[in-house]
């Protein structure tokens, strides 16, 4: 495949790994978490946006679109996702900017061209691109080599953050040309996975322990999230796994939850499943950081 869809491509990123990095979020994610600050990008379409407070009702979209994706309810007008085919006459015809193209498609080169464009902020500090998501290897693999090798050749160092759900053919593709795994680990019973995520995570942690034998950079990810996975057994059965296994990584990254992904999904036509989490205070993180390090002789930090 000659492209690819993408949401954001986000400069000055100082969270993705080492020094000022540009970070690319892919369209498309076989899992469904629950708390994801991103779900634009879970679908593998081209969607819309929309943003309800924009609205003054004028019904003007309702009146063009021709497939009659368009209604009205509570005085607000809505897209109805199944019948939406994607002509974009609602955008063209409002005024007041009240639906956005979600995923741009970008060439291998023309996305290259972009992404050079900060390489001397890489090199004054260490940095390069992080290739994220929705899920970057459950793209179209031709396309995510060929990217990497256009990035390789040009000197640019490359990340790629990764949920681990995928087949372990697709991440040792990538091997190559990767310089760190951002490796989420969220919880390790599997049907408390099922549950929060949609999928189990026996692929998961495979897929982990293959990435660790190979000797690749690793940087494990936890998002802590309050209500699911913030108690100190949920920690002390990661780091269990992460000693037992023998799991080798420069460092562990706990990542408090926020939900200032939350308003996003009402303009994806989403709900948001999340009410109920709550952000850990930093004495609870602090103590989940100290549990983690018994378990591990590499570095447990608070944050990306």
């Amino acid at each position: 495949m000659e492209n690819s869809l993408i949401t954001n491509i986000q400069k000055y990123s100082i969270h993705d790994g080492e020094g000022t990095r540009t970070t690319v979020f892919f369209k498309g994610c076989l899992l469904s978490c629950k708390w994801c600050h991103n779900p634009e990008t879970q679908s593998y379409k081209k969607g819309l946006l929309f943003y309800a407070e924009r609205c003054t009702g004028c019904r003007a979209c309702m009146e063009e679109c021709p497939q009659d994706a368009v209604s009205v309810k509570d005085g607000k007008v809505f897209t109805e996702a199944g019948r939406c085919t994607g002509y974009e006459t609602c955008i063209d015809i409002c005024v007041n900017n009240v639906r956005e193209i979600c995923g741009k498609t970008y060439g291998i080169q023309e996305l290259t061209a972009e992404l050079q464009k900060d390489q001397i902020f890489y090199e004054t500090s260490h940095g390069g691109v992080t290739l994220s998501g929705g899920e970057v290897l459950a793209r179209d693999l031709d396309y995510v080599e060929n990217l990497m090798k256009c990035l390789k050749r040009r000197g640019i160092r490359i990340n790629v953050d990764t949920c681990g759900a995928v087949p372990w053919q697709a991440i040792e593709r990538v091997l190559p040309y990767t310089d760190v795994f951002l490796f989420d680990t969220k919880v390790m019973e599997s049907e408390k996975h099922r549950f929060y995520t949609g999928r189990d995570n026996k692929e998961i942690l495979e897929n982990l322990e293959k990435l660790s034998a190979a000797g690749v950079g690793i940087w494990i990810r936890i998002p802590v999230v309050g209500g699911v996975n913030d108690s100190e057994e949920e920690i002390k059965l990661i780091g269990e796994f992460l000693r037992d296994k023998r799991i080798r990584a420069e460092q562990v990254n706990l990542l408090p939850y926020h939900n200032t992904g939350s308003g996003k999904y009402g303009r994806v036509g989403m709900e948001y499943e999340g009410k109920d989490f709550y952000t850990p205070d930093e004495a609870e993180m602090k103590l989940l950081q100290k549990t983690l390090q018994n378990y591990i002789n590499y570095p447990v930090y608070i944050g990306g």
